[in-house]
């Protein structure tokens, strides 16, 4: 196997800036190839993965981490074979670098084409999940770009495994292993110097919680991709169908409630409680979750708890769920206004009119009607891979794929013209 070599982070900086000029050069069967050998080598390499990630687990054991941030911590064989099929899935798709946007030519005969780009160099700062190592640099090396991982120390085995396997599966490659940095140090100080970077970093990508997030956005003079934590929410409506409210809230909430993109709070209309609040406290039983309830809530749903100001605004990332109880429409999307993290919110309902209500006035990322919010994922969505999920409003929002990894080129070619 690969040993990653010991560098300072300003010597893997400048390494992954002059890679970054190679694989921006790199035609889209170079990169497919790229991709594929690296998730051949991935799944060929699965129980080297698995036993370093065995180290984390461990050492996670003995710390007492949550179970929320275990799930998110392990891997499987079938994690592994999952990422590798990402890698491949965004193989697919097509080369984002390379297209002309719009082209005109002036009346000097100046034609001015707009064109895109690889980003350059990208900065990943992220915590638990090692998939995260893999799904970025696939998306990474795809768009051209070269990529500096810089993973939580809970994850520190097996993105090294990881990285190690990816090293030597690149010199098989056209696309130089120096494309793809490690940081192995657990130091704070060495995720500080990847945030005033700006000589040979192009734009850092958090991934993570709210403290990870607000800790880049804060501090660093490089541009920022921000990605947002998941306060997301379900407002089910006077006028939705009984069972599909039922399936889509227990299917976001319960499926992986450890992920970004699972409900935390539940917007219930008064009226439809009433006449089914037998079968949703029995639901909520079934099923284990803990409610946390507003007064209202507190009345319907036997063995509920008071809801603080905190759980209204909190990511539980566990089988605990607030419930909001509301009049209308207006109050429901008042509510998400006050507490959502503008990630993905949901409204059940059969009234395709109050549904595109709701579309329109919520500001999030991702909308939904009569669906789980668990499809707020680059795979699910058909992006392949994601980098993350963007909540701000420049540059890129929602899931990232590929074409948020990209940036523009005003490219003219002339004859001699002057102004």
């Amino acid at each position: 196997m690969t040993i990653l070599r010991e560098m300072n982070v300003k010597e893997q900086a400048i390494e992954a800036k002059k890679a970054a000029k190679i694989v921006g050069l790199l035609s889209r069967e170079d990169k497919d190839e790229a991709l594929h050998v690296l998730a051949d080598t991935l799944e060929k390499e699965y129980k080297y993965i698995l036993k370093a990630n065995e180290l984390d687990l461990e050492r996670g054991r003995k710390k007492g981490y949550e179970d929320a941030f275990m799930d998110r911590l392990a891997l499987t064989k079938e994690r592994v074979i999952e990422f590798a099929d990402g890698l491949r899935q965004v193989a697919t798709l097509d080369d984002p670098t390379g297209t002309i946007l719009s082209e005109w030519t002036l009346d000097n005969g100046l034609n001015v084409q707009k064109v895109t780009v690889p980003l350059g160099v990208i900065g990943m700062i992220y915590e638990a999940r090692p998939n995260v190592t893999v799904d970025a640099t696939g998306l990474a090396l795809k768009s051209g770009n070269s990529i500096i991982l810089k993973g939580g120390s809970s994850a520190i085995s097996s993105n090294k495994a990881i990285v190690e396997i990816m090293h030597q599966a690149l010199e098989k490659t056209n696309i130089p292993k120096e494309a793809v940095q490690f940081i192995e140090s657990t130091d704070r100080e060495a995720t500080k110097q990847l945030f005033t970077m700006n000589e040979h970093i192009d734009v850092l990508i958090p991934r993570g919680g709210a403290s990870l997030i607000n800790s880049v956005v804060n501090n660093a003079t490089v541009p920022v991709l921000e990605t947002g934590v998941g306060n997301c929410h379900i407002y089910i409506d006077h006028e939705a169908d009984v069972q599909k409210a039922l399936n889509i809230l227990i299917n976001a909430k319960t499926d992986r409630p450890a992920v970004c993109n699972a409900v935390e709070t539940v917007i219930i209309q008064k009226d439809w409680l009433e006449k089914n609040e037998e079968l949703l406290t029995s639901t909520f039983k079934k099923h284990g979750i803990t409610v946390h309830g507003d007064e209202r809530a507190l009345q319907c749903i036997p063995g509920s708890i008071p809801a603080s100001e905190e759980d209204w605004a909190d990511e539980y990332l566990s089988l605990e769920l607030a419930v909001r109880v509301v009049n209308n429409l207006e109050e429901a999307v008042e509510h998400i206004d006050r507490y959502g993290t503008k990630h993905s919110e949901a409204i059940i309902t059969e009234n395709s009119e109050t549904a595109s209500l709701f579309l329109q006035l919520v500001d999030a990322s991702c909308l939904y009607h009569n669906a789980s919010t668990r499809f707020t994922d680059g795979g699910a969505l058909g992006f392949g891979a994601e980098i993350g999920i963007s909540t701000q409003k420049l540059h890129a929002r929602g899931p990232m794929g590929l074409p948020a990894l990209t940036t523009v080129k005003f490219m003219m070619r002339g004859n001699g013209q002057v102004r």
